[in-house]
């Protein structure tokens, strides 16, 4: 087990030790340390290979009357595919804790599955829990004075959520004079995407010809698409927007499709659990916590729960930096803010980082913000070096696997190519082992990426010169972020510069409902649903090069339609209001861009905008976080079907254009104030977005944080978050 060095002796370097005058905490916690140490030992059988064990209550009273270090080992609920290992590494670090001379302590957190909770009443629960999670993290530290925690990381809203609380304390503490909270992160292995079994696959496949000879070639597609992917949560969601379509069609039957959904799910996940291996929110906050500093580089890329050697060593790299001030988790929070942005735009992560970088940095005491987020990034270009797949053999399994191996060092590794690459990270920031990036890189071992040769996923050489999430601006909406690193190229080209209809939707069930109908556009055209005048005013700009080849003038309105979908001249601004924070929770709209992808026709016309947010799997001009939200009274709470926008994605703006002037052929941006225009209009929308609120229990509401910009975090927090971060 390589845990038989001799005891060491260690004390916390604080006058304050409520353990030393409070009898009443030397009489009660004794046993919970015993307690969990007993397990720890039963749980590892022979695995355990320590010394005869000397945790008597007796031992456990002189630590805490000591002021040894009392460390909380912080887990997550089994009720999430990351955590249900956890006794197993809580029984490891415990061991370790208790051999390094500490006091092991053990609590757990709700841990919200987003897809567990997608498209439900639980999806407004989930941003929230983050912030529950900081609170109860702060609670429970406080309550029973615990110095530093081994924390194991899982998905969603976890991982930066313990950061908050853990960053939120240290600052407290360090305001009352007592030791820094020190931190390490140990994040749940890789889950292994599933397999459709081949039975299944060739029944799917089959479904494909049906659907192509009934003539309905691209739902065909859809389904041998969806094949081509790993089998995980997300790709469940795809074929039940395709399958829903094929039952529509009567190319199955309803009993068809749950048969085909139930055979899909229980052949899904690995029973040994994890975070999936898309790029996801679980695992950009892999990365995150890597560039921040907090994850040893033993425990952040496995694909198997840890053993005793790699929990030994983040256990030891956390008792390492106990008692130093510059190690305290609102300190590397500080000093590594510029490396976890660099590397999350650099492997293209979540859309929800965004806010939760920001929620981290205003937690741990510093005055930040989505504009702070957009200086750090426009410093210097972030290259895309991350080559990421779910249908060519390059899953975040894989790149575990490879680190396993030992050809390459997971963020290390991109840190180095980052460096390489003209980047300006900071090398001299300290980490979780209680050595600068710069000293963690002088072993060049295994450092390059070009020690993978077969599936590369970390690149040496760029494929192309930015990536990330860029924030937007706009006369309607003060900001919003884009997934660019979600957009290929010739996508990005497809929607840049290009003027699109509104179709607007006051919440996400609308929209899904209406998103799904594999009719929905030859319905659009029977509604006249945008203007012809502003149609052809749209051909003039978004396609000048095939302008000949559109309709005459006089053409009914049928024929400019029909024209601008085959030739694909028409755009869509999808617009989802009433999902931020304080209206409904800001869930995901995961769903509907899914629909959305789910449709070829569609996706090759639609944007989607919403004041909600988008998951890290979300592929396709998705705008989100927009501020100020509808139930603020924003812009987007004004918006109506037919409105024209000019999206401006390289030049990072999004304008609503005046209507007449359009008709004239004149780009000019929307004169007057949407709000005085449109008042009765928000105002009726405004009554039915407050009466969906209370859908949304009272107790678990936002309305009392600030907005996306300002990572939605609790308004009290918000206001003692002065520090300057440079």
């Amino acid at each position: 087990m390589g845990g038989q060095e001799p005891k060491r002796t260690i004390t916390m370097h604080s006058e304050i030790n409520p353990y030393r005058d409070n009898v009443q905490a030397k009489a009660n916690e004794p046993i919970t340390v015993a307690g969990l140490l007993d397990r720890a030992k039963s749980l590892l059988g022979p695995a355990y290979e320590g010394p005869k064990p000397d945790w008597t209550q007796d031992e456990i009273y002189d630590r805490l009357e000591a002021n040894a270090p009392r460390v909380a080992i912080i887990g997550g609920s089994p009720d999430h595919p990351a955590h249900i290992l956890d006794l197993e590494t809580i029984a490891r670090a415990a061991v370790r804790i208790w051999q390094n001379g500490g006091v092991p302590f053990c609590f757990s957190t709700p841990v919200l599955c987003d897809g567990t909770a997608q498209s439900t009443s639980g999806m407004s629960y989930s941003l929230q829990s983050r912030n529950a999670i900081a609170e109860m993290v702060v609670s429970q530290m406080e309550a029973h004075i615990y110095h530093a925690a081994f924390v194991i990381q899982g998905c969603d809203k976890q991982p930066l959520g313990v950061l908050s609380g853990l960053a939120h304390l240290d600052r407290v503490r360090r305001l009352r004079g007592e030791s820094p909270v020190a931190a390490t992160f140990a994040p749940t292995h890789v889950l292994k995407g599933g397999t459709i079994p081949d039975d299944l696959r060739d029944e799917l496949l089959q479904i494909a010809a049906a659907a192509e000879s009934a003539g309905f070639a691209d739902m065909a597609d859809d389904i041998r698409d969806a094949l081509s992917y790993i089998l995980q949560c997300t790709s469940n969601t795809a074929f039940q927007g395709v399958l829903a379509r094929a039952v529509e069609q009567g190319l199955i039957t309803a009993g068809q499709h749950k048969s085909f959904e139930k055979r899909l799910a229980v052949s899904t996940c690995d029973a040994k659990g994890g975070i999936c291996a898309f790029h996801g929110t679980g695992n950009s906050s892999r990365d995150v916590m890597a560039g921040f500093g907090f994850v040893h580089p033993a425990l952040e890329l496995l694909v198997e729960p840890p053993g005793q050697q790699q929990v030994n060593q983040g256990v030891d790299g956390l008792f390492a930096i106990l008692n130093r001030p510059e190690c305290g988790a609102a300190e590397l929070v500080k000093a590594n803010i510029g490396n976890a942005l660099r590397i999350h735009s650099a492997a293209g992560g979540s859309t929800n980082l965004m806010m939760h970088i920001v929620g981290a940095m205003i937690y741990a005491g510093y005055d930040f913000s989505i504009w702070d987020v957009e200086r750090i990034l426009q410093e210097h270009p972030v290259p895309d070096l991350f080559d990421y797949s779910l249908t060519e053999g390059r899953d975040i399994y894989v790149l575990a696997q490879q680190c396993c191996s030992g050809q390459i060092r997971g963020m290390e590794t991109l840190f180095y190519e980052l460096q390489n690459n003209g980047v300006p990270m900071d090398a001299d920031a300290m980490t979780v082992t209680g050595r600068t990036w710069r000293e963690r890189l002088a072993d060049r071992t295994g450092l390059s990426a070009d020690g993978v040769t077969e599936s590369r996923i970390i690149l040496s050489k760029p494929r192309r010169s930015f990536s990330g999430v860029d924030v937007l601006r706009s006369g309607f909406f003060e900001s919003a972020v884009v997934k660019v690193s979600g957009m290929p190229t010739k996508q990005l080209d497809h929607f840049d510069d290009k003027l699109a209809f509104v179709l607007y939707f006051e919440n996400e069930e609308a929209a899904n409902a209406q998103l799904l109908d594999v009719r929905l556009l030859e319905k659009l055209r029977a509604e006249r649903a945008f203007a012809l005048p502003l149609m052809r005013r749209m051909w003039e700009h978004n396609a000048p090069e095939s302008l000949d080849s559109a309709p005459p003038q006089d053409a009914g309105y049928d024929a400019w339609w029909d024209a601008m979908i085959e030739r694909e001249v028409m755009r869509v601004a999808v617009v989802i209001s009433g999902q931020g924070p304080a209206a409904f929770g800001m869930p995901e709209m995961f769903t509907p861009m899914q629909h959305i992808n789910a449709n070829r026709q569609l996706k090759r016309l639609a944007t989607l905008i919403s004041d909600g947010r988008y998951s890290g799997v979300t592929y396709g001009a998705a705008i989100g976080h927009v501020t100020p939200e509808a139930s603020a009274g924003g812009g987007i709470l004004y918006l109506q079907q037919g409105d024209v926008l000019q999206l401006r994605f390289r030049a990072k703006r999004i304008e609503l254009l005046d209507a007449q002037e359009l008709a004239a052929g004149r780009i000019a941006e929307h004169a007057g104030l949407l709000q005085e225009q449109r008042a009765a209009l928000g105002a009726a929308r405004l009554e039915r977005l407050r009466a969906r609120r209370r859908r949304v229990a009272a107790s678990n509401r936002m309305g009392g944080c600030t907005d996306a910009a300002r990572g939605v975090v609790p308004a009290s927090v918000m206001e003692e978050a002065e520090l300057p971060w440079r």
